[in-house]
């Protein structure tokens, strides 16, 4: 509700600035300062949002769990080709086996074309997955990848392999 007296004032402003022309004279570089002021105050709190508040006091500071990629198992994937055909569509279950809530994964994913058992790599991809689950739950997830393709040519014997390179979560 504080926004009421900045929206207040800024009207009352404009009234008087239209109202009279020696007060125009007076509040346009007035305003210009305001304005550029708040500007850098914005900026400033920009610049120092990201960094963590101080050692010294750590009970006002919060722990974040430390997750691995072995606290989530991957069920059930499968990859099938999807338009553009460059993209894959990949479904699969994630079951979090920690003792903590899960925020987010990244699923970083091989593609190789392995016609009589000599492979060629395709690509390379990977993917945030937001996915959040409570401890000890398994939800379904879906994403898309995409290789380069530059003849068109679908891999013959497509071999895939994937690995989760990185967890977040947070307490429950």
């Amino acid at each position: 509700m504080i926004w009421i007296f900045p929206a207040i004032a800024g009207l009352l402003i404009v009234y008087f600035a239209m109202r009279s022309s020696r007060f125009r004279h007076f509040a346009e570089p007035v305003l210009s300062l305001m304005v550029a002021a708040g500007l850098i105050s914005a900026f400033v709190i920009w610049i120092n949002d990201g960094k963590s508040t101080s050692i010294a006091d750590p009970e006002t500071q919060q722990i974040q769990p430390t997750l691995t990629p072995q606290d989530i198992a991957l069920e059930g994937m499968t990859f099938a080709r999807n338009r553009p055909d460059t993209s894959y569509r990949a479904t699969g279950t994630v079951l979090n086996k920690s003792g903590f809530n899960l925020e987010y994964f990244r699923l970083s994913v091989t593609l190789e074309d392995c016609p009589n058992d000599q492979c060629k790599t395709v690509g390379q991809d990977a993917a945030l997955i937001l996915a959040r689950i409570p401890a000890g739950q398994s939800q379904a997830f879906e994403t898309f990848f995409t290789f380069p393709n530059p003849y068109g040519v679908e891999p013959a014997a497509p071999k895939w392999s994937y690995k989760v390179t990185e967890v977040r979560g947070r307490m429950p």
